[in-house]
């Protein structure tokens, strides 16, 4: 490799950094934040079987989840405007995350509050606590404990799923990389960087969640 190319490549790990700092991640935080909230209002609207709202809600994740993240993407950001609704591509990228993560972590969370046994339940019941107060102290604590590790996962593979934003103008780190790509042409050492770029992002997410896992295991060995 040419001394032109290591300077081209040194160049280009900041010029790409950057967009992943100001742009990747916090599309991905506020994405996710925001499909949280979707994902344990759907998941309990099923765990508490809302007739009417539970058939809406599995309405919701059979149609998100089966379509592509990318065709929502196109939908939003260029099939809207057809009816009069323009959104900038960041916002737009935000309410497709939000919404298709919000999807696959309200399984997550279902499948997490249905593991909570059912004598717990009953056992407040008996106490005299109301359904808002056992979701609160009982299910919805060890339902996050459960759901903490696959939660993490969709975390970090979101991560990844943001350069698919790239494909709406929004200029994140693939973006990025294009953009340097067509002034240089150093097409496979470029692409190199960015993935490398994700691997360290993912890497340190990956960290943080063995660290939740740990805190979280000892949390309930202490209340046990």
């Amino acid at each position: 490799m040419s001394e032109r190319l290591w300077e081209l490549l040194a160049d280009s790990f900041w010029q790409i950094l950057i967009p992943g700092l100001t742009m990747t991640i916090p599309l991905t935080v506020i994405s996710f934040a925001f499909a949280m909230v979707i994902a344990v209002v759907v998941a309990l609207v099923q765990f508490a079987n809302i007739q009417g709202l539970k058939q809406i809600a599995r309405f919701y994740i059979w149609v998100i989840r089966g379509t592509p993240l990318l065709v929502q993407l196109f939908l939003v950001f260029y099939g809207l405007p057809d009816i009069g609704i323009v959104l900038d591509p960041f916002p737009a990228a935000v309410i497709v995350f939000s919404i298709n993560e919000g999807a696959y972590c309200a399984e997550t969370m279902r499948a997490s509050l249905e593991a909570v046994p059912v004598g717990q339940i009953e056992a407040g019941r008996c106490v005299g606590m109301s359904y808002l107060q056992i979701m609160r102290r009982i299910v919805l604590p060890q339902a996050f404990r459960t759901a903490f590790p696959p939660l993490s996962n969709s975390l970090i593979a979101m991560v990844k799923d943001t350069s698919l934003a790239s494909n709406i103008t929004v200029t994140e780190m693939l973006m990025t990389t294009r953009q340097i790509i067509s002034r240089t042409y150093e097409t496979l050492p470029l692409y190199c960087v960015v993935g490398v770029i994700y691997l360290l992002f993912s890497t340190v997410l990956t960290k943080l969640q063995r660290i939740g896992e740990r805190r979280l295991s000892s949390y309930g060995a202490q209340k046990e």
